[in-house]
């Protein structure tokens, strides 16, 4: 059996390895097995690769330099990555795709100008047409997600609310057309003397597009933008395996795009948005209130009084958000649990699709906690039970409870599907400070007569439950 063959069968396996790493991942009890055969896939890819004979039989060392330095620096940022608290995923991830993005268009870019320095054979329409589409979409994917990953990180030079100015729709719509207007020249002039002026124009107008796309963005469509920058990663990744002529990387590239794609999917059904509203509709918003309108106000409850209404329930669901990411409560929620199923209490969690900074995240941290993976139940199976749950505790979730996303149809998240919390008996919700969530409007949750609020940090109200139910005598 030839070299060739065996490399074109590493491939085969790792292509099979990557869709059933996807597979897997689709169900939490397999979710590791899917992470290992994806790490798997990766590491047959990247051995078959250098295997090759035009990489391996080569004698020069600088060559094989260039390959296996750039390996080695990036082990150091791989570890960093992987060392990120889970309240850093979203950010983390957002970086991955920064990553990829800038791969992709280097890739492009550098062969590019090596073939336009021959005598061009080699760029035909179809190869060039895959090098516009990867650069366009390589260093989108830079510029788009390092604005997403700073917006998630809080960094203080970038608003967090949405940058917008009038006009802005317009200039992107200018700015797209100038790139396909310069991508239609080169690709039928690649080898003309203004090509390569053009081409530099083309990357420019890219990386501008980038982080004018995301700006424009509140954090509330963080996790939908996050969705959307790994299926243009994806994309980017499909065209530089037709530049490079390697079918693994195509078949890798449509799968993260694939999945990218159906992510957004999934995200907008869960906002009841569309793609075009979430990358043009600048939500987020800080809503100003009326001056004279009317002054709603809170009700305080101790943790004291909520461990003894939470011990006298039958049925209690506890809905995280992203507060309780912040304040790393997951073990407290854990204790909390453990306390109220010894008193034969029926607990679970709601899992609102875009809680948190990115989809899955609430179902990462509470799987990091060991909590039972039965108990997490999604939006549309726990909400018919809502009216017959005694207690409902709010974890440092806002707006994904809002009732005014089913009543207000002035409220920027009008038609947003929620956790029907409101239909609770008692609502408890644990917030840090009276701030208002992403989108920047009051949550009505909260002035309910039904609702108590705890004020304070996640970790600390929930160990103090926790301690408060340990110290009772129970049932």
């Amino acid at each position: 059996m030839s070299a060739t063959t065996i490399i074109e069968l590493a491939y085969l396996v790792a292509a099979g390895l990557f869709v059933m790493s996807l597979h897997w991942m689709g169900d939490p009890k397999s979710a590791r097995r899917g992470a290992f055969a994806g790490m798997t896939a990766m590491l047959i890819a990247v051995v078959a690769t250098i295997a090759k004979p035009e990489v391996s039989h080569h004698s020069d060392f600088v060559r094989h330099a260039w390959v296996f330095v750039p390996i080695l620096l990036a082990i150091w940022p791989g570890i960093w990555l992987s060392l990120v608290p889970l309240t850093a995923v979203p950010q983390r991830t957002a970086l991955s795709h920064a990553f990829g993005g800038l791969a992709a268009g280097l890739v492009g870019t550098a062969k590019y100008f090596y073939w336009a320095g021959g005598d061009g054979g080699e760029l035909t329409p179809f190869i060039m047409t895959a090098i516009v589409v990867e650069v366009v979409l390589g260093f989108l994917t830079l510029t788009g997600s390092l604005i997403a990953a700073a917006k998630l990180q809080e960094v203080k030079w970038i608003p967090q609310r949405p940058w917008v100015y009038r006009g802005q729709n317009i200039v992107n719509v200018l700015a797209f057309g100038l790139a396909v207007v310069l991508g239609v020249c080169l690709i039928v002039q690649p080898t003309a003397a203004w090509s390569p002026w053009a081409f530099a124009a083309l990357i420019f107008l890219a990386l501008n597009f980038g982080w004018m796309l995301v700006m424009p963005i509140g954090g509330a469509d963080m996790p939908t933008v996050i969705a959307i920058l790994n299926a243009y990663a994806g994309l980017a990744a499909v065209a530089m395996g037709f530049v490079l002529d390697n079918k693994l990387l195509i078949v890798a590239g449509a799968l993260d795009g694939s999945s990218g794609l159906i992510l957004s999917i999934i995200m907008c059904k869960a906002m009841n948005r569309s793609f075009a509203n979430v990358l043009f509709g600048a939500f987020g918003q800080v809503q100003t209130k009326a001056v004279g309108g009317e002054q709603k106000s809170y009700k305080a409850e101790t943790p004291e009084g909520a461990a003894q209404i939470l011990e006298q329930a039958t049925s209690v669901v506890i809905v995280p958000g992203y507060g309780l990411a912040v304040a790393q409560a997951q073990h407290r929620v854990r204790e909390l649990y453990d306390q109220l199923k010894k008193r034969g209490i029926k607990v679970r969690f709601a899992i609102h699709p875009v809680a948190g900074r990115m989809p899955g995240h609430m179902n990462v941290l509470l799987a990091e906690a060991e909590i039972p993976y039965d108990d997490l139940v999604e939006m549309e199976e726990i909400n018919g039970d809502m009216p017959q749950c005694d207690v409902c505790l709010v974890l440092g979730a806002n707006d994904v409870v809002n009732p005014a996303a089913r009543s207000d149809r002035s409220s920027p998240i009008f038609g947003m599907p929620i956790i029907d919390a409101d239909r609770a008996r008692t609502v408890f919700a644990v917030k840090r400070s009276k701030n208002p969530g992403f989108a920047g409007i009051d949550n009505e949750l909260y002035f309910l007569d039904k609702t108590w609020m705890l004020f304070g940090d996640a970790k600390a109200v929930v160990g103090e439950l926790v301690k408060q139910l340990a110290g009772s005598p129970g049932h």
